[in-house]
Order: C-alpha cells, then sequence, then structure tokens
C-alpha cells in the first residue's frame, strides 16, 4: 500500500491505497490501484478478471452507447453520488459507486461522490497511459478514455468465460 504522494507519482510497479490513505473508505469503495497493478494480472481471484477494452466496449454498446450506458450502471439515489446523479437507473445491477480517483500528478485524492473510474486490463493506450472508464454523477455516460498509468483507479473483476 502507497501512502505517500510523490511515491504514488513515480511508483512504476502494482500498486493500491485505500481513497484519502483511509481505511474506512475500504468498504464502500474498495481499493484504488495505479495501472501496474493492473498488468500483473492478479486482481482478480482464480477464474475471473480484469475486463479488457473489447468487453468494456461490448457491454457499453449492449446496453445503449457510451451516452447512456452509464446511467443504467450507476447506484440510485444520493447516498453515495453527489448532486443529482444523472439517469442512474442501476438496471444492471452493477451499482457503480464513485470512488474517486488518486491523480498521476500529485498523488492527490478527487472525485469521491462525483465519479468513478475502472481500469480496463488491455491493451495499453501508449507508453506511458492505459485505458478506463469513466462514470460520473453529471451525465448517464460511460465513457473509455486514457490516462497516466500512475493514476489510481478502481478495478472491477468480471467471471470468465
Amino acid at each position: 500500500m502507497i501512502t505517500e504522494n510523490i511515491i504514488w507519482t513515480t511508483y512504476a510497479i502494482g500498486a493500491y491505497c485505500w481513497h484519502c490513505n483511509n481505511p474506512a473508505n475500504k468498504n464502500t469503495y474498495g481499493a484504488l490501484y495505479n495501472w501496474y497493478a493492473v498488468n500483473v494480472g492478479a486482481l482478480c481471484p482464480v477464474g475471473w478478471h480484469v475486463p479488457t477494452k473489447e468487453e468494456w466496449t461490448t457491454m457499453i454498446n449492449y446496453l445503449g452507447g457510451e451516452n447512456i450506458a452509464g446511467g443504467k450502471l450507476k447506484e440510485v439515489g444520493n447516498t453515495h453520488w453527489q448532486y443529482y446523479n444523472e439517469g442512474a437507473t442501476n438496471e444492471t445491477g452493477f451499482t457503480a459507486l464513485p470512488g474517486g480517483g488518486r491523480s498521476p500528478n500529485d498523488g492527490t485524492f478527487g472525485s469521491t461522490g462525483y465519479g468513478g473510474s475502472w481500469w480496463i486490463s488491455t491493451p495499453e493506450h501508449h507508453e506511458t497511459s492505459a485505458w478506463r472508464v469513466d462514470i460520473t454523477c453529471l451525465t448517464n455516460g460511460a465513457y473509455i478514455r486514457a490516462l497516466s498509468k500512475h493514476s489510481g483507479f478502481s478495478v472491477r473483476c468480471i467471471k470468465d468465460n
């Protein structure tokens, strides 16, 4: 577990932390991981894996596309989500929570209550960046974007076929 901000920003092997380095956040939001932890392929139990870009894209398309899929994945209401939690129905049972993230630039924490991001296992976007899915309280969307591998995001495991 990496708690110091400056170490987080330069650590190029698998690492995790609790949001705001507070273990009380573990039960609600789980851990935040850097991409190096995802790349090792050992975060999920046997028979499960971190979804690929193709698997996330397939699900997002099945749910009606990136502009509305996020609402179908988000927890309903404002227990954890701030503001109005646009379009949240959780009709999939995914119950996406706004676990926030950790900055690759200075190691600070942000966005808890406003958004969540989930790492995508493969492929890398670039030598220094990797793919993730973003869901926020402000839109219905679930958007695949790239950011630094030193970012701290959530992970969701899915069952192997």
